[in-house]
């Protein structure tokens, strides 16, 4: 049985499990997690299931964690021989690997330029910052590492995307964190932004404030547009000038509505989404219910279209509405549903608003990227 929408496939093969000790996260003691790894049985169901569920014609697998390169190459090697067992003609896969870069070596990377993975490695701006709440199981720091790891992936001829958090003291730093991030020559920078609840609408103390996140997209919007634009991508302004241009946001957290993602863990159970997964959202498990029959599930349906249903009042009345659509679920914590980084979201879009309505005209008329750029410092636009 196949649904008729696309969706993706997180899938977590080893659980919550993690090589590193992250002072921030949200996941490494979540019990719906675990630790256990997926088995060889669990992974052939998980591929042949989404093969034979989902419409086509691309299948798109993001493995995750957790730390996913705890499974093992040899797991990722038999997910490459099921892929190719149960691929549908006309059908491709495109594979990610979302990873903190700790275990990767020649061996690793070779591998995963065979087979044609996009990498995302995630690492803090600078050394300082990163280290401070990024260290390994033993409680050592990590930044140097993982900075030889991503010189190793582009030896092996590929580009990492580059995840930074945007936490209590990254924010403070928008130019630095930027410059650094940026001196890695990937090309590719997501910065996301942490918030991480501890009940009745509070957030932890390493998480970031609505207005601090505003002033930091802010500083970092500056930088790119006036400097990088053409030449850098930095995801949340790509997207955003992506609808600005009349497309449809690639990103789940901008759109109207969500649940077109579901979650593979590594025990067979299948949740609505990368940060619910709690029994309220667990929706079944591999070995009786197929991916198409979660996806198109009343629990999913009614989880994907809470993103639109349950909007604040606030929201309904916002002039960004279009734009933001609320932001993601998981920041929807405070009274009256409304989004913990709301007023720094709407200071950031009233700052950019016009550049990206210039952007966009320019990009219709044909107009180069280095004069795009020479163009808004003209038109002192920021």
């Amino acid at each position: 049985m196949k649904t008729e929408l696309p969706f993706t496939l997180m899938v977590k093969p080893a659980g919550s499990a993690c090589n590193m000790r992250c002072a921030y996260c949200y996941y490494i003691d979540n019990p719906s997690g675990g630790h256990t790894f997926m088995s060889e049985e669990t992974l052939e169901k998980v591929i042949r299931d989404y093969c034979e569920s989902s419409p086509g014609p691309v299948l798109s697998f993001v493995w995750h964690g957790g730390e996913p390169t705890l499974a093992g190459l040899d797991f990722y090697r038999k997910a490459m021989r099921f892929q190719k067992a149960y691929l549908p003609q006309g059908y491709e896969c495109w594979n990610n690997l979302q990873t903190n870069g700790l275990a990767l070596n020649e061996e690793w990377c070779a591998f995963l330029k065979a087979n044609h993975f996009d990498v995302g490695i995630s690492i803090d701006g600078t050394k300082a910052l990163h280290d401070h709440y990024r260290a390994d199981a033993s409680g050592s720091p990590t930044y140097e590492r993982i900075r030889k790891n991503i010189a190793l992936l582009q030896k092996h001829g590929i580009q990492p995307d580059l995840l930074c958090t945007v936490n209590a003291e990254t924010v403070k730093n928008p130019v630095r964190v930027y410059e650094n991030m940026k001196s890695f020559r990937t090309g590719w920078i997501q910065f996301i932004p942490v918030v991480n609840h501890t009940g009745s609408g509070s957030v932890s103390s390493d998480s970031v404030t609505p207005e601090a996140y505003g002033e930091f997209l802010c500083a970092l919007f500056r930088q790119w547009v006036l400097k990088d634009f053409g030449k850098t991508n930095v995801q949340m302004f790509a997207e955003l000038l992506n609808v600005y241009h009349g497309g449809i946001p690639g990103v789940c957290w901008m759109s109207e509505t969500c649940g077109h993602a579901l979650i593979a863990e590594s025990d067979g159970n299948i949740y609505s989404c990368d940060h619910f997964v709690n029994k309220d959202h667990l929706i079944g498990n591999i070995a009786s219910m197929s991916f198409a029959e979660a996806v198109d599930s009343n629990l999913q349906r009614s989880f994907g279209q809470s993103k639109k249903d349950a909007l604040s009042e606030t929201c309904k009345e916002c002039p960004w509405l279009s734009i933001c659509h609320g932001g993601c679920l998981k920041d929807r914590i405070r009274e009256n549903n409304e989004n913990h980084l709301c007023e720094g979201l709407k200071r950031f879009y009233e700052y950019g608003d016009p550049v990206f309505r210039r952007i966009s005209e320019l990009l219709h008329q044909r107009v180069r990227a280095d004069e795009i750029r020479q163009i808004i410092r003209k038109e002192k636009l920021l």
